[in-house]
């Protein structure tokens, strides 16, 4: 096979099994996987199965997933992002692309960058801007660094759509997480307003006084839509703005409405 581009995903949770799938069926990727799923005893199997079957290969650990990459993607959470970068360190050689997609605050994001790029490897931050479900390896990424332009070559060459947006780290998820208060919040919002109003009985009359204001929307929809993606993604939006009022705070602002809709979201989430 020519030009295959080596990949390794450190987290192989329903991002990396979606982008491996779509990677692979493209035939023009090989990758290695590795998640802490793989060291548990209890789950270990079927999750190494599960990379099995897509394609990847599983690794025992994340330096041996990451060993012969050219990119190393990082899909992990919020929390665990500049854990595993600082780890990675120890183990990425020169020249190796870190290509970071959590939903970090952009001084995490720096943190990390630092840690690798000390390594001698190559440090770009991913935002991820739209729900990955809908669009796989489509969906749109703003990158950042100093070799976001090349990497984003790369990648938008293996069908993904990365856009550079800057030269340094941080900008791209400062980007992200920017809106993520105003998307994330209004979920939040309309999910509470929607319950009280069930509660109380009067949904037909608020959402009819939210259709005067904005006759656009169909709240009603909306509000199920909105509903829907909070008790699925509740706990992962949750970190994402914690992320966001930890960025707030470091500008100096008060970052209280920021953790409220992390709160807001946690408490809307659905066990699975």
């Amino acid at each position: 096979m020519t030009n295959t581009v080596s990949l390794a995903l450190i987290g192989f949770g329903e991002v990396g099994q979606l982008f491996s799938r779509q990677w692979l069926a493209r035939g023009d990727t090989r990758i290695a996987a590795y998640d802490i799923l793989f060291d548990d005893p209890a789950r270990a199997e079927t999750h190494r199965s599960i990379a099995a079957g897509i394609g990847a290969t599983p690794a025992a650990t994340a330096a041996l997933a990451c060993a012969g990459a050219e990119i190393v993607v990082s899909a992990v959470t919020a929390s665990s992002a500049l854990h595993v970068a600082e780890t990675a360190a120890a183990f990425l050689k020169p020249g190796q692309i870190f290509f970071d997609v959590n939903s970090a605050s952009p001084n995490t994001k720096r943190n990390a960058a630092k840690a690798v790029q000390a390594a001698g490897a190559h440090y770009v931050e991913g935002a991820v801007m739209a729900p990955v479900g809908p669009y796989g390896i489509k969906v749109p990424i703003l990158a950042g660094g100093p070799e976001a332009e090349r990497v984003a070559g790369i990648l938008n060459g293996i069908g993904m759509d990365v856009t550079a947006v800057a030269t340094e780290h941080g900008r791209a998820s400062a980007m992200k997480l920017c809106r993520s208060i105003m998307i994330k919040g209004l979920e939040a919002l309309i999910v509470e307003s929607a319950a009280s109003a069930k509660a109380w009985d009067v949904e037909k009359e608020v959402f009819g006084s939210l259709a005067e204001t904005f006759p656009s929307i169909d709240w009603p929809a909306l509000a199920e839509n909105m509903a829907e993606r909070v008790a699925r993604h509740g706990l992962r939006r949750a970190a994402e703005m914690r992320e966001a009022a930890d960025m707030v705070a470091d500008l100096g602002i008060d970052p209280s409405l920021c953790r409220a809709v992390a709160d807001a979201q946690q408490r809307g989430a659905k066990p699975k």
